[in-house]
């Protein structure tokens, strides 16, 4: 019986999908991260929702036709034939894959010898702006996608039958899983089971690499796998090159003046700030839109000059309503009106002031003020002053501070990414006090404070390499 979720993931890595029918121990042997926990979350959130608006709709709707599987989000039949809608927590459709997931039920209806009047995908409204209580209708987008539906439905069913007769085999296909063709970061679940032969830093971790797919094809083709194994022909990038560089000659590259005038723009106090927030796909307050960043918590190291150790601040909202006013406050009595704002992956930051300009109109001089001293210290790194073969071709401040500052590590703290912050103050505000509630703030003040630490960390260690 091939399943809709299947054949979506049989699309994207037949081999994976075969692991997880006949070796399901393999495919589930890692646990799920906070990060997927939560897209799984946020579908059955938004999923509910989007029931309301259809009171004569039937929900999760089971079709069998010829040992294919397909259970509709919403089922609606009436004197005209039957209407199926497809619910996606996204804010836009994913025409790779939407369409397909849609598809592939209207061929199972078909099969059932229904009449389909109407295929349609409901997602997010990008555009809506919560004011007062949801506004479910303008929340939600519903997009009749009919015609588009019916082109595909040939292709689809051959696709149908060819994943099935390739799952239907009870000998494991041989050789590598389509991935092999793809960037480290789309690696099916069961990569390493299935390219044994790929090493741990393969060509796979090349800096953008799953871009430039003609590249990577041609090296995968000539059982290029080491980085350092690529031929000086084939063309890369800047970045590519310093990154296999570095690892060949084991050198670092240092650009000591560049460097320094990146610090000479710098004015005391320097103030090390970092946010954590949480991308909420139903808007919780007004002024919000979906998936829009909900920031909960900063952390700020100050320092007021070089010589100088660094004091910090840090901010956490765990009550229940909308942490913007609160946030700004804080913020305000700590950050003044002179000194460098240091941040690391400026878009981001900058971005959230100006949302909470607009929400809390008190503060829009101030973050106006802080947007345009904010120095992103990360732009050393991608425009290539300094590079180790160690950062393997990242400006991610994890990849860097192993090697600018060894002894600080996330790695025995209970928190320790982005993801799992988010998900652990969800926790707070969503299901009430707990006994656990005080641990998972604290672990969150941890958490932030390194992130902060780290960036004077790194800055320290480069004011110290251009005075060598």
């Amino acid at each position: 019986m091939l399943t809709k979720t299947d054949y979506i993931l049989w699309r994207e890595c037949p081999k994976n999908t075969w692991i997880k029918i006949h070796k399901p121990k393999i495919f589930f042997a890692a646990e799920l991260s906070d990060f997927e926990k939560q897209i799984i979350e946020t579908g059955n959130e938004v999923d509910k929702l989007a029931r309301e608006i259809f009171p004569k709709g039937k929900f999760q709707r089971k079709f069998e036709a010829n040992d294919f599987l397909a259970i509709t989000d919403i089922f609606i039949e009436d004197e005209d034939g039957c209407h199926v809608y497809e619910v996606k927590a996204t804010n836009e459709i994913d025409e790779r894959t939407h369409y397909h997931d849609l598809a592939f039920q209207v061929n199972i209806l078909k099969m059932s010898e229904l009449k389909i009047k109407s295929a349609n995908l409901v997602h997010l409204n990008k555009n809506y702006e919560r004011r007062g209580d949801l506004d479910l209708k303008e929340l939600f987008a519903v997009e009749n996608v009919t015609e588009k539906i019916e082109d595909m439905l040939e292709e689809v069913f051959e696709e149908m039958n060819m994943a099935q007769n390739y799952l239907a085999q009870d000998k494991e296909p041989k050789g590598p899983c389509s991935c092999i063709y793809k960037g480290r970061s789309n690696h099916c679940a069961t990569f390493a089971y299935s390219n044994p032969h790929v090493p741990e830093y393969s060509i796979h971790d090349l800096a953008r690499i799953g871009l430039s797919k003609r590249k990577l094809v041609e090296m995968i083709d000539s059982g290029i796998l080491h980085p350092h194994e690529v031929p000086e022909e084939i063309e890369l990038s800047e970045i590519q090159k310093n990154q296999i560089w570095t690892l060949i000659h084991d050198r670092t590259i240092l650009s000591k003046e560049e460097i320094a005038n990146e610090l000479e723009k710098l004015e005391f106090p320097l103030y090390f700030l970092d946010y954590e927030t949480f991308p909420a796909a139903i808007p919780r307050f007004s002024g919000y839109s979906p998936y829009q960043q909900i920031p909960f918590q900063y952390s700020l190291h100050i320092l007021r000059s070089p010589d100088a150790k660094p004091g910090h601040y840090d901010f956490l909202y765990t009550k229940s309503g909308d942490p913007s006013e609160e946030f700004a406050k804080s913020l305000m009595s700590h950050i003044g009106e002179k000194g460098s704002v240091i941040v690391w992956h400026k878009s981001f930051e900058c971005s959230r002031n100006t949302e909470i300009g607009e929400r809390v109109p008190e503060s829009k001089k101030f973050f106006e003020s802080v947007n345009d001293r904010t120095y992103d210290l990360e732009d050393i790194f991608k425009k290539q002053y300094y590079v180790h073969k160690d950062f393997r071709g990242s400006s991610s401040i994890k990849k860097i501070l192993p090697v600018m500052a060894p002894a600080l590590t996330y790695s025995e703290l209970e928190i320790k990414e982005g993801g799992t912050a988010a998900e652990s103050w969800n926790q707070i505000v969503t299901k009430g006090r707990t006994l656990d509630s005080e641990k998972i703030a604290r672990n969150l003040r941890e958490y932030c404070k390194l992130d902060t630490y780290a960036m004077y960390a790194v800055w320290r260690e480069l004011h110290k390499l251009i005075q060598i």
